[in-house]
């Protein structure tokens, strides 16, 4: 995607210049180092949040103690899918040796160097990645999922990142795809930064030269919120930063299959059918054991794994604060426990099959799917059981 003026970096007004660049590219590390000595900012603001920042400064990676705190805190799926969009920048990437936000942190180093302000201006990558994941419905995170994981069997030239920065219709292009396949998270992953940018780059620029270094796909739309904005709204960014809220539904559904799982056991004692009672009991513990051991052998876990999610679950899928796969994964975390060059590698892993292999990301898809197979026991059974209720 171009800029109005059609380059990746640009002025708007006198005190704000914008620099696009890909957060794999040497060229744009490049441009960045050429702007900061050329231009002479007061301000560099960064497309960084606090903890993206610190990650990349610190070169943080996985290590034992966050693994068991993303089981617990179950976090498994929000891991794997940065994970993966993380995997699909470094294809990119690959060829130049880049780590993402390698421009960030040179604009950063510079900005020090120069005793430049350091102004990070995007919102949190937590909160975006909730505000998006909420605005999906499920076929959305389907399609998206399955945009990452796939594989593509024909031979074909993947663009280099310099080609997919000169060419605007080819960015233009790959934002169309993100917002084909989910629409609710293109507004989320874009639009809303795209704002939220702009409101923090202007609350920057009072009386000071801000020089804005953000990404590519950001230029056209942080380009024309700077131009129609005439002063940043802290009213704004507080609504743009808020967590998405759960309503009444969502927050009692998790109950729900409790509540009529007790209602029906109540009734058939009342009635004294323990025919019925046994039939609900075997149902509830064949579903629920089955669905989660499925789960686990579909992450391909430890066969002790496999055997705490299918006790665990009928357990479990009673207590919405528990789950089997947090079970399931510290077992596996245990047997087979991740190396330190295990949790480094999979923060660099590129393809998704890899998960299977690497210690630390079958941690993870065993606890993602033993959740995600116990949480569809609990369903296969309430069906069953209230189908033999009313018959």
């Amino acid at each position: 995607m171009k800029t109005m003026s059609g380059e990746l970096a640009i002025s708007v007004g006198e005190n704000i210049r914008l620099i696009g660049t890909a957060h794999v590219s040497m060229g744009s590390i490049e441009l960045v180092r050429s702007e900061i000595e050329t231009w002479k900012p007061d301000v560099v603001a960064v497309e960084l949040c606090a903890s993206r920042h610190s990650a990349l400064v610190e070169d943080r990676r996985l290590d034992k103690e966050s693994l068991l705190k993303v089981i617990k805190e179950g976090k498994a799926p929000l891991v794997i899918a940065q994970g993966m969009l993380a995997a699909e920048q470094r294809k990119l990437g690959l060829d130049e040796g880049l780590q993402p936000g390698a421009e960030l942190l040179e604009a950063v180093r510079l900005a020090e160097e120069n005793e430049c302000e350091v102004a990070l201006v995007d919102r949190d990558i937590q909160v975006t990645l909730r505000r998006a994941w909420s605005r999906m419905g499920w076929r959305e995170r389907f399609r998206l999922l399955y945009s990452l994981v796939a594989e593509d069997d024909e031979d074909e030239d993947v663009p280099s990142v310099d080609e997919i920065l000169r060419d605007g219709d080819l960015m233009t292009m790959m934002l169309e795809e993100l917002r084909e396949a989910a629409p609710g998270a293109g507004v989320v992953l874009v639009d809303e930064r795209d704002e939220y940018l702009a409101h923090s780059i202007l609350g920057h620029s009072d009386g000071k030269r801000v020089l804005a270094v953000i990404g590519a796909g950001h230029l056209n739309g942080v380009q024309s919120h700077l131009e129609s904005l005439e002063s940043p709204d802290p009213e704004r960014l507080e609504t743009l930063s808020e967590l998405p809220k759960r309503g009444i539904f969502k927050r009692f559904l998790p109950w729900l299959i409790p509540l009529l799982l007790l209602g029906l056991v109540i009734r058939s004692g009342m009635q004294q059918d323990f025919d019925q009672l046994l039939q609900i009991f075997t149902i509830w513990m064949a579903a629920n054991a089955i669905c989660a051991a499925i789960g686990v052998a579909l992450a391909r876990g430890h066969i002790l794994s496999f055997l705490v999610a299918a006790l665990a679950s009928p357990i479990t899928s009673l207590n919405p604060f528990l789950a089997a796969g947090w079970f399931a994964g510290y077992v596996q975390l245990k047997i087979d426990e991740p190396t330190g060059e295990d949790l480094a590698n999979f923060l660099k892993l590129d393809n998704i099959s890899l998960y299977w292999r690497n210690p630390a990301g079958k941690v993870l898809l065993v606890t993602a799917f033993g959740n995600l197979g116990s949480m569809s026991g609990a369903w296969v059974a309430a069906s069953m059981i209230g189908a033999l209720a009313a018959i």
